[in-house]
């Protein structure tokens, strides 16, 4: 039985190796870097003492620390190359000002993990790009919907509106326009596959999928509580 019925089983076995190595790399570059970070170590004393933990497991608090962040950004590239297996979507690949194109549908998307990936300063410019690309004559877009799209949003609800970030130069919000938007992750992703349940499932999927890579095995317990993160994150049962 395939794990999901709008990508296939080897695209998602792909994108999900490439993270997993991506965050072995990441790992192996924390603990690498550790002795060459300056350390606090009044705070590294306290939170030993505060937190009643053992050296050895604060010292892997704070690799994983370090390395989370490097890893989030990752993840948006996971969630973008899962997009751009879908049937009629292409991926653009990392390093394009334009992540993902559906010519048939008419649509751009730039994807972004979290809502705070960029900073509030710079949304003005992402607005710039993806406005230019959908309005400009010579575009290849023109006429075409862009969607700015933070699969975690900031609070657990959904939305498709028009984007309208501030504009820092004129000290005012940009210009809400129909064609250039912003949405969150599951909307997104319902609009990508036309299924209302499709990042939940991909979600939910993920255990699996990591297992029959790694040879992982999650407890019952652990995938629970996972499922409760996606929740307060997306306001979802799952």
């Amino acid at each position: 039985m395939a794990y999901l019925k709008w990508i296939s089983d080897q695209d998602l076995i792909d994108v999900t190796k490439n993270l997993l190595n991506k965050a072995v790399e990441i790992k192996k570059k924390a603990e690498k870097n550790m002795n060459k970070n300056v350390i606090d170590p009044f705070s590294s004393l306290f939170q030993i003492g505060g937190f009643e933990v053992g050296y050895d497991e604060w010292l892997n608090g704070e690799i994983t620390r370090q390395a989370q962040k490097s890893l989030q950004n990752h993840v948006g590239d996971f969630h973008q190359n899962v997009l751009g297996s879908v049937k009629g979507w292409e991926n653009q690949k990392t390093g394009k000002i334009i992540d993902l194109v559906c010519a048939e549908r008419q649509i751009i998307a730039e994807v972004k993990n979290k809502h705070n990936t960029v900073k509030k300063s710079d949304l003005g410019g992402v607005y710039d790009t993806l406005a230019d690309a959908v309005s400009t004559k010579v575009s290849m877009y023109k006429g075409y919907t862009a969607y700015y799209v933070t699969v975690i949003p900031p609070k657990s609800e959904k939305f498709n509106k028009p984007f309208t970030p501030s504009d820092n130069k004129k000290g005012q919000r940009k210009e809400a326009q129909e064609t250039v938007r912003e949405i969150d992750g599951a909307s997104f992703y319902e609009l990508v596959t036309g299924d209302p349940n499709a990042l939940r499932d991909l979600f939910a999927a993920l255990p699996t999928v990591i297992s029959d890579i790694t040879g992982k095995q999650f407890e019952d317990k652990e995938i629970a509580s996972l499922l409760s993160l996606f929740n307060g994150a997306y306001g979802e049962q799952v």
